[in-house]
């Protein structure tokens, strides 16, 4: 379906010119609000013997902790835990979101998953990357990080750097592809099913199947973020690498 989108231009006319899309900044700040709601309702009344939300939250803890240990040792890899769970709760809601509906206001799309826009992902992934080279600088210090772009061969340097900008492509772009293209093909079962008897009748239940295969998705692409973002980190901070 062609929709627009509700952007916002400050500094019109002006070196400073930038354009916000509206939906972008709704969407990510109620994702933000659902995952703040879900911590804070996990870790209200801790209990030695955990229920419920809390049993929820200490699964995703020892899910998080899992792959960061399959990727490098405790000792270093600990104080990325907060991080990969931050990731992935972030990331699976975002991915679901645009899932139940999609609101459109005077044509713009203005209800979605922001997990369906390439800036979005690419951000993401972009914000991944410069922490890899953060903590590889502030383990290693920068002459050790530095010699790793030299070694086995100094000849590797240029593949080196083209490495760091194609993880960046495909770590967010991996991401965005899917969710677009499942809302896309949600969006045309919505179509067909207002189209009439006989076109509800077709797309109800592939309508109903797709929606329960798009949570799988969304969680699958979640797990493969973080799991990415902890290879690419144990790339830069691990002795062994």
């Amino acid at each position: 379906m062609e929709h627009g989108e509700p952007n916002f231009t400050a500094f019109q006319g002006t070196m400073f010119e930038m354009t916000f899309n509206l939906s972008n900044i709704l969407m990510l700040f109620i994702t933000c609000l659902i995952v703040f709601v879900i911590a804070v309702a996990s870790t209200r009344k801790l209990a030695l013997k955990p229920t419920g939300m809390q049993n929820f939250f200490e699964w995703i803890m020892d899910f998080v902790k899992g792959i960061i240990k399959s990727n490098m040792d405790w000792k270093t890899g600990g104080k990325f835990h907060v991080l990969g769970i931050t990731l992935i709760m972030f990331l699976f809601v975002a991915n679901v979101l645009g899932l139940p509906m999609a609101v459109y206001v005077d044509g713009d799309l203005w209800w979605k998953s922001p997990t369906a826009d390439p800036v979005i992902t690419l951000t993401l992934a972009t914000m991944i990357i410069v922490l890899t080279q953060y903590y590889g600088i502030k383990t290693k210090g920068f002459l050790g990080y530095g010699k790793g772009f030299f070694k086995p061969i100094s000849l590797l340097f240029p593949f080196k750097i083209i490495e760091e900008f194609a993880s960046t492509l495909t770590l967010g772009l991996r991401l965005y592809g899917n969710i677009y293209a499942g809302e896309v093909l949600i969006g045309l079962l919505a179509g067909l099913a207002v189209s009439g008897p006989l076109g509800f009748i077709g797309a109800i239940l592939p309508g109903m199947a797709w929606q329960g295969f798009s949570i799988f998705i969304g969680g699958i692409q979640s797990f493969i973020f973080v799991m990415l973002s902890m290879v690419y980190m144990s790339h830069k901070v691990a002795d062994d690498h």
